[in-house]
């Protein structure tokens, strides 16, 4: 059986029918994240149990960790897009060369990364106002950090198996990672007595073996619909262009979300001190959690978007664009409602010791107002990944510099600090940033499909 003829249903289920295909692409997705999502809750509970300085080093921590992964997943997104998009051209010769492109990417940035954060990372972490908890914040980001090229591996990896519609095997690769995360976390924090550094040592684990396994799929076990031996491998600076057009700005909008955390830490630290962060960390946990459904669907917009402007058909383009912004939507109001509903339930998840107790009621009340938060996110990211699925990766992250950098800080910064509402006008702040960005962003796509149209009718 040759290369192209095996993962055919997946094929044919990518390039037909666009809802059929999100909804078959994002379940798998959303089932990984939660997950990922799920060990970082568990993560954020065992790192809890050494005290609010360990934690608040975690969400001093977790903005970089998120560039790093965004590296990974930019890379990723970059092959993702270029792949659907040749596969959707009917092109697999350039389908296979674009995957192993990114690969090469992968290493090339991998090791210029890693060097960067780990000589920097200490004035990085003073400068974000780590203060009392850098000792912590040290040495869990050198462990992390040294181990870069595997995490950036795993993202792309993932992606290539995702652009050919292969979401089992993608899934199956992220929940082994999530699932050792979680059985060795307390292992190497408590058992082994390694502290936080064993929380370090337990992710690196997990992501390397997990990257082992996608190894031996794509090269030993060899069934993929693509054929990534090194004969296929054919230089052009055309395909790492079209990779870094879409990693780029998606590299920079991972940047961007992390300045948008570090903001706000500063933000609420201003604010009230940092108590206040770990508050934040804690109920942004939660968010993310309400995100993945959102963020599965955006993951196979992108590829769907990507197969239907290769294959030049803008029916199947705009059907992608307003069937996923409605269904998340959805979700995102039940998701919002259970949020409020269960707020005190939730919050106590994080203040099970006497290190971290007082926080309960505040965290409950933060979670209540970025309830609407999680409403006010479909429109945007919609948009934003139909333009990565179609390869215009700066479109993309102009909305999210609009939605993120320029209209959440903002609006943050005037209801929290100049009108002196505090916390709750922090994240007043944030909830209408991302509803006016998100809004500006879909009557762009909408635009910018309506052009599409025109072209190919």
């Amino acid at each position: 059986m040759t290369h192209n003829e095996k993962n055919k249903s997946n094929i044919e289920m990518i390039t037909g029918d666009p809802k059929k295909a999100i909804v078959k692409l994002s379940l798998p997705m959303m089932v990984s994240m939660l997950l990922i999502m799920l060990y970082n809750v568990v993560d954020s509970i065992w790192v809890a149990g050494l005290g609010p300085d360990a934690l608040a080093a975690i969400g001093f921590i977790t903005p970089l960790f998120m560039v790093l992964v965004g590296l990974g997943n930019g890379i990723g997104a970059g092959a993702n897009s270029l792949i659907a998009r040749f596969i959707g051209a009917d092109n697999y010769k350039q389908a296979n060369n674009a995957g192993l492109h990114s690969l090469l990417l992968c290493i090339g940035i991998s090791i210029i990364f890693t060097v960067l954060i780990l000589v920097f990372i200490k004035p990085i972490l003073i400068l974000m106002g780590a203060g009392k908890t850098i000792q912590f914040a040290m040495e869990y980001s050198y462990i992390i950090f040294a181990f870069l090229i595997i995490f950036v591996y795993s993202g792309v990896a993932s992606a290539i198996f995702r652009s050919e519609g292969d979401m089992k095997r993608a899934t199956i690769a992220i929940a082994i990672t999530a699932i050792l995360n979680i059985i060795l976390d307390p292992i190497f924090i408590y058992i082994l007595d390694m502290g936080i550094s064993g929380a370090a040592w337990a992710t690196v684990i997990s992501a390397s073996i997990s990257s082992l396994i996608m190894t031996y799929w794509i090269w030993g076990k060899n069934d993929l619909y693509l054929d990534l031996t090194p004969k296929n491998f054919s230089y052009s600076s055309e395909l790492i262009k079209g990779n870094l057009e879409v990693a780029i700005p998606s590299t920079v909008e991972g940047i961007i979300f992390s300045a948008l955390a570090i903001t706000i830490n500063s933000l609420l630290v201003i604010a009230s001190g940092t108590n206040a962060v770990a508050v934040y960390t804690a109920s942004m946990r939660i968010v993310q959690l309400a995100n993945i459904p959102l963020i599965g669907i955006g993951t196979a917009v992108l590829t769907v978007a990507g197969v239907a402007y290769g294959a030049r058909n803008p029916q199947n383009l705009k059907t992608a664009h307003s069937y996923s912004i409605k269904l998340s939507l959805l979700l995102s109001i039940i998701i919002g409602a259970i949020m409020v509903l269960c707020a005190n339930q939730i919050a106590s998840i994080f203040s099970y010791t006497t290190a971290s107790s007082y926080l309960s009621q505040d965290i409950a009340s933060a979670l209540s107002i970025l309830s609407l938060f999680v409403l006010a996110i479909p429109p945007g990211i919609m948009s934003s990944m139909v333009f990565q699925g179609v390869g215009k990766g700066v479109y993309s992250l102009i909305i999210t510099l609009l939605r993120s950098l320029l209209l959440e800080t903002i609006l943050a910064y005037i209801f929290g600090i100049v009108l002196g509402w505090g916390v709750k006008g922090i994240y007043t702040g944030i909830i209408l940033g991302c509803f006016i960005g998100g809004l500006v962003g879909y009557a762009w796509a909408k635009l910018f499909i309506r052009e599409f149209e025109k072209i190919n009718s």
